[in-house]
């Protein structure tokens, strides 16, 4: 990667060698929980994949303070070294990681002290809290461990060593898949081993990534007086629709979590448990096109070549639709299928899973563009536009639709939110694009 040039080698050559890299490294993130979800479907049974999802949320906070500093810090490091201002993105990197520093020690302490109203806010109940416990303190213990990940992971891939942060997540990832087999399976560990494993997996990743600064080529470095407020501020205002993409996330499953209960029970949670971890799936696709596109289009941003940047976007664009309409298909054709990767499907489960799928799945397509978009505006410094899609689908729209929808169509309402939600949220993404344009 160190041979190509971000400012004059084709625009092409440029987003597919750093396509692969990047959706590698973002898709096997998604399997640190997905490789729980379905190690612990079928070796705890459908309470402990219900468990798993009430504490998801927490895992969503963890990475997302990551990508807020990673994301944030990365764009306005290539914008400062586009700029040939190599110190300055030298300070967003020093700003960014003590910020996440002191940040995952200030979660990993409120976190443990209030650990159990947590988890009851979460939507534990009596069923699911003692399984939900297991994983998540566990999960708490490790979460320096997860937001260094995602800060490491951001900040290499834009210092040009996108390979390396593949080889580190692929690696991590497959040791968690392993480590997931041994621990249920074998050692019978039930949610303690899902858990241990995904801390032991990131923890491989973040020693793998910091190779990196060993390395000659690394510009990656820590300086003195790096770190001001006017930064942080900054390093904030950038990453936080990344932050929001995660978090918002989370707030879903959240607010899923709590209707379901109230609708339909303890097995609604466990048939959203499936869409929800085929929404990680869905998302780290897009993220990983976002994410291969973001360096290029933050240093010709930065050095002011536009065209180079409208025809990133276009590509981008066009293999983020290309994906989610497969995976829509995929989704609407085999609902079964999908269902019985993640727990033994009974006929009680799929009666409820394949219609929830069937109606759920379109909003995969418009999720995809929504991500891709918002990564696009982050690059290219209008964060504003980037926080008002997040805030509108992730928190504003979605908030109302599942909480409303469900009082006049019961629980189907609760399932067709999310695609309405984003198919709104997309069209007013194109209209920031438009406008966005005759800025």
């Amino acid at each position: 990667m160190k041979h190509l040039d971000l400012t004059k080698d084709s625009t092409r050559k440029l987003f597919f060698s750093y396509l692969l890299p990047s959706i590698s490294a973002t898709l096997v993130t998604s399997i640190y929980i997905l490789a729980d979800s379905i190690m612990i479907g079928k070796g705890v049974g459908p309470d402990g994949i219900a468990a798993l999802n009430i504490v998801l949320p927490l895992f969503t906070l963890f990475f997302g303070t990551g990508l807020l500093f990673g994301v944030g810090g990365s764009v306005l490091m290539s914008i400062a070294n586009g700029s040939n201002n190599p110190l300055l993105g030298k300070q967003y990197f020093t700003t960014s990681v003590i910020s996440v520093t002191f940040l995952s020690i200030f979660l990993l302490i409120i976190m443990q002290l209030a650990f159990e109203p947590i988890l009851y806010f979460l939507g534990a109940t009596n069923v699911t809290f003692t399984l939900a416990s297991e994983y998540g303190r566990t999960l708490v213990a490790g979460a320096p461990v997860f937001m260094f990940s995602a800060l490491l992971q951001a900040f290499i891939r834009n210092d040009k060593d996108p390979n390396l942060s593949m080889i580190g997540v692929v690696t991590g990832g497959i040791t968690n898949i392993i480590l997931d087999y041994i621990f249920i399976y074998i050692f019978h560990w039930g949610m303690f081993g899902g858990a241990i494993a995904t801390v032991i997996g990131s923890s491989i990743t973040c020693l793998i990534l910091m190779v990196h600064f060993f390395k000659k080529t690394n510009q990656l470095k820590l300086v003195k007086h790096g770190f001001s407020m006017k930064r942080f501020g900054k390093v904030v205002t950038s990453g936080l629709a990344s932050f929001l993409i995660e978090i918002s996330n989370g707030v879903v499953t959240f607010l899923f979590n709590i209707q379901l209960v109230k609708y339909i029970g303890d097995i609604g949670i466990t048939v959203y448990s499936i869409i929800a971890n085929s929404s990680f799936i869905v998302m780290s696709l897009a993220n990983g096109v976002a994410q291969a596109s973001q360096p290029i289009l933050a240093v010709n941003f930065g050095a002011g070549k536009n065209k180079r940047v409208d025809e990133v976007k276009h590509l981008g664009f066009i293999t983020t639709t290309i994906i989610g309409t497969i995976i829509v298909a995929l989704g609407a054709l085999f609902p079964g299928v999908i269902t019985g990767l993640f727990v033994h499907a009974t006929d009680e489960i799929l009666s409820l899973s394949i219609p929830a799928i069937r109606m759920y799945i379109l909003a995969f397509l418009f999720m995809n563009l929504n991500i891709f978009i918002s990564g696009y505006f982050q690059a290219t410094m209008k964060p504003q536009y980037a926080m008002g899609i997040n805030l509108l689908r992730g928190l504003i729209l979605s908030s109302a639709f599942v909480l409303i929808l469900p009082l006049f169509i019961g629980a189907n309402g609760i399932w067709i939110s999310m695609p309405i939600v984003e198919i709104i949220s997309f069209t007013i993404a194109m209209v920031l694009n438009y406008r966005a344009k005759k800025v």
